[in-house]
């Protein structure tokens, strides 16, 4: 008499509760790392913007991450600490969770492994050293593998670095994660249950439609990332059920399930955009505008398919690969997961396939993409495929040390020295780069900035390091509410121009008359740009409508208060080269603090002395990579105007006070070539006056 299919469920090699407890123990530990190094305020980059966002229930940059900012909008409800904090705090969570899953997905590997073990056994006289598989030890070490990849997961370069700061990724490992282990775990349902001939595998497909909806779901955080785990998705359906659940309702359902959680999550976005909510990006009200936002149709002109710049982007990603999980010079991680890799070949085949595709499918689309700040964000599909592969590593050298039957080299003592070496490795690399305890760097450079700008002033900006954290400083903790920030980059969106109509509406109505007639040829390249890229006429009228817009702002907000720009205005860029050209020819570029006051005449300007917070910035508190956005834009920032002021004063013959702004220069970066040789000729001049 055959059992019902619930006994032959019930005498599984492993329990579901020592899965459980691993990944309950690698959470407890991520979390702790985590809240210990988590940042006590506000971030670069996209930080502020998301912190924004999710406060007000807003609209963030595309593709606008909705499930995100819902999420994140009840945590920034919990009433402890700042709503910089209560945000970073959820990233926390979420990462930490992501490790339990990944810890759960290898022990589901490892057990369905073990299942196919057992199967082959039956066939054949079991060899000496196979015993770890049948062993109440030999679970206890299939576990420690799961252990292993989840604490490796838990301390890696990027996942880490997003634990800690308010961000999307740390929610979109989760979810893609999740959509693993539910797919692994149908997977192994589905071989457990042909054990029973009278089974029917249709029972466990709760499993997958649970993964299909939790996929839909993550569609709603960063689509991109998780619809490039598709083709490994579909290899472990295929090689599980064959061609008989793609010709079936049952991928009917799943995709119909699937779309419906993309919907409803989706669904949010016009809902939002009809609140008006200080971050409105793009304002994607009508189907167009949605998917314009949804397929972030403004971030096209970032995609490169030419052989250089791909292979250029495959060295910077070995670069980050060998030192996500560790020191680049002791890559052992990365040897784990070869290993790993190829004990799947042998062991498991459907694995081997699926692993590798998660790598090869991120890589596609990764390496033609070329941007700067979160790139390693774009790899967190390929590192979470290491750290799985890495775990069925350590499992290889656990067997390993079984077959060997060494009194010393014991299979424990292998899973031990395992863990410890493995999580131990990646904890001391990493945890310099991510410990943001201390990290000030952004809330300084808000206050540095806010400090010397008048009452009223206006700040013309093109850098987002300075336009994000300060709209977190002012829509969220209302500071320095009267200083009219304007990211120029954005005055290329027409949704922002509604921001600055919240946000500062006497600047608004002052420049109306250039405003108005830029923003209106502003929409219409917005509906097809295509049609200005083949005129030259209009592409040279929505120019020369930009530069009026800003002359005309700078002139009438002047009248009524300073303004000020940031060292970036100035720099060489094709796009805005009319622009910066006209200011400094227009106007005398006085360096205050870290900004340029525009002065209408070219008179000695007296400075004041900058009293400038850099807390984490040189003192050795905080560590940056070289590739790091503290070292490539805030601390040149720093350097740069430090030595400007150098330089004006010197222009004006103050010298002694000329020679105090280069060393203060020289003392953040002894080797800045125009400190230097300004502190030389300043010098010079003192000596010979």
């Amino acid at each position: 008499m055959r059992k019902p299919v619930r006994e032959a469920n019930v005498a599984r090699p492993f329990s579901s509760q020592a899965e459980l407890v691993c990944a309950g123990a690698v959470f407890l530990v991520a979390l702790i790392i985590y809240s210990w190094t988590l940042a006590p305020t506000v971030t670069l980059t996209d930080s502020g913007e998301l912190i924004v966002a999710a406060y007000g229930l807003g609209v963030a940059h595309p593709p606008g991450t909705p499930l995100w900012v819902m999420l994140a909008h009840l945590a920034s409800l919990v009433p402890v600490g700042s709503v910089a904090v209560r945000i970073n705090f959820s990233s926390a969570v979420f990462a930490a969770l992501a490790c339990a899953m990944l810890t759960l997905v290898v022990a589901e590997l490892l057990v369905t492994a073990s299942c196919f073990a057992a199967a082959r056994r039956t066939k054949k006289p079991a060899r000496q050293g196979s015993n770890i598989d049948r062993s109440n030890a030999g679970a206890l070490l299939t576990f420690a593998p799961a252990v292993s990849a989840g604490l490796l997961m838990a301390f890696s370069r990027t996942l880490w670095a997003y634990a800690t700061i308010t961000e999307v990724y740390t929610l979109n490992a989760l979810l893609v994660l999740l959509v693993f282990f539910l797919v692994v775990r149908w997977r192994r349902r589905i071989i457990e249950t042909r054990t029973d001939s009278s089974a029917s595998v249709a029972t466990h497909d709760r499993w997958i439609y649970a993964a299909a909806f939790v996929f839909g779901l993550a569609m709603g955080v960063h689509h991109v990332t998780v619809a490039l785990t598709l083709p490994g998705i579909a290899v472990v359906v295929y090689r599980t059920e064959g061609l008989k659940f793609f010709t079936s309702r049952r991928l009917l359902y799943a995709a119909l399930i699937s779309i419906g959680a993309l919907i409803l999550v989706y669904s949010y976005l016009p809902w939002a955009a009809a609140r008006s909510p200080a971050m409105n990006w793009g304002n994607p009200r009508s189907l167009q505008e949605i998917w314009w936002h949804i397929t972030g149709r403004q971030y096209r002109v970032f995609f490169y398919f030419s052989p250089a710049a791909i292979g250029a982007q495959f060295v910077e990603f070995c670069r980050m690969a060998l030192r996500e999980f560790g020191f680049a010079w002791l890559p052992l991680p990365l040897f784990l997961a070869v290993a790993g890799l190829a004990s799947a070949y042998k062991r498991d085949r459907t694995v081997f396939w699926f692993l590798l595709l998660i790598v090869l499918a991120d890589l596609a689309y990764a390496l033609s993409y070329e941007i700067a700040e979160d790139k390693d964000a774009y790899y967190l599909p390929a590192f979470i495929s290491i750290a799985i592969t890495a775990g069925l590593g350590i499992h290889w050298v656990i067997r390993l040390a079984a077959s060997k039957r060494s009194p010393m080299w014991t299979p424990t003592v292998a899973a031990a020295t395992a863990i410890v070496v493995a999580s131990a490795t990646a904890f001391a690399a990493n945890w310099p780069f991510n410990n943001r305890r201390h990290y000030f760097i952004a809330d300084d450079y808000v206050e540095n900035l806010f400090s010397t700008i008048a009452p009223n002033g206006l700040l013309l900006t093109q850098d987002w390091q300075v336009a994000s954290p300060m709209l977190y400083a002012q829509e969220i903790e209302q500071r320095r509410g009267d200083v009219k920030v304007v990211d120029i980059n954005l005055l290329r969106r027409s949704w922002y121009f509604d921001y600055l109509k919240h946000a500062h509406p006497g600047l608004m109505d002052r420049s109306s008359e250039k405003i108005n007639p830029y923003v209106a040829i502003l929409k219409q390249w917005e509906r097809d740009p295509a049609v200005f890229a083949r005129s030259q006429d209009l592409t040279q009228r929505i120019s020369m409508a930009f530069l009026e817009m800003i002359q005309a702002i700078v002139r009438n907000e002047i009248r009524v208060a300073p303004v000020y720009i940031t060292n970036d205005v100035l720099a060489a860029d094709p796009t805005n080269g009319y622009l910066t050209q006209w200011i400094p020819q227009s106007y005398q570029l006085v360096p205050e603090g870290l900004v340029f006051n525009l002065a209408t005449d070219q008179s000695f300007h007296e400075l004041s002395d900058p009293h400038l917070q850099i807390r984490g910035l040189a003192d050795g508190t905080v560590r940056f990579a070289r590739d790091d956005v503290v070292n490539v834009k805030v601390f040149p920032a720093y350097t740069r105007m430090l030595t400007n002021r150098g330089k004006y004063l010197a222009l004006f013959n103050h010298h002694e006070r000329a020679i105090l702004a280069f060393k203060e220069a020289l003392a953040l970066d002894p080797n800045l070539g125009a400190a230097q040789q300004g502190l030389a000729e300043s010098t010079a001049k003192v000596a010979k006056p």
